[in-house]
């Protein structure tokens, strides 16, 4: 399924959200033909998710059962990632890490470097780093339920990688707890929204919400 951005727009005492122009546009709430000022002009909603084989160097969050499956009760579903400079997604499973050139096209993304860092000697050591992290004994196919019995697997392997990087900076390792609340939480929430008003535009044209 293909998400497209939603526009939010003012009208009739009401916020709208809907997927359409202005140009030309009723209010689905009233009826009324939309005539909207500089100040009124509609705002782009971004949908959350990227394609994650054309991010470089992010941590990535998808689905195995798409777009339901980061609906809040069903969290067990989602399944994360990292991104090396080329797009290819390094991760955990039950055969060892995979690295995948498809499959990551529906993902939540949390970039790693700052656009400072971004140079072409960083991602070299960035790519050099993944590849020899992911090949260490601790990721085998063997030990993935040892590690699952730790609340570690695909989350464990990103992470620990994301700490192994930040190391020789001196930066202090981030906790799971920590990392989880600051970068993954407030994007899960951000998308869960979203989520949940695009169906309800989806079925019925329209959300609308009391100012």
């Amino acid at each position: 399924m293909e998400f497209r951005d939603l526009l939010r727009f003012r009208h009739c005492g009401r916020t709208v959200y809907t997927l359409h122009g202005p140009a030309g546009l009723r209010c689905p709430v009233c009826g009324l033909a939309v005539r909207l000022g500089l100040m009124e002009a509609p705002i782009r909603i971004q949908t959350p998710f990227r394609d994650g084989h054309r991010t470089t160097c992010c941590f990535l969050i998808t689905s195995r059962h798409g777009a339901a499956g980061f609906s809040e009760e069903n969290e067990s579903e989602l399944h994360v990632g990292v991104s090396n400079s080329e797009g290819v997604v390094f991760s955990y499973t039950e055969s060892g890490v995979q690295r995948q050139q498809q499959g990551w096209e529906l993902s939540i993304v949390v970039p790693l470097v700052a656009p400072s860092n971004d140079s072409l000697s960083f991602r070299t050591l960035w790519d050099e780093q993944l590849e020899t992290y992911s090949r260490l004994n601790t990721w085998t196919a063997g030990r993935f339920q040892e590690q699952r019995e730790f609340g570690s697997c695909c989350y464990g392997f990103a992470l620990s990688f994301i700490n192994h990087v930040m190391r020789p900076e001196g930066s202090q390792p981030i906790s799971r707890e920590r990392f989880t609340c600051w970068y993954v939480l407030p994007r899960m929430e951000t998308t869960s929204r979203y989520l949940s008003v695009y169906q309800h535009v989806c079925q019925h044209g329209y959300y609308s919400t009391a100012e």
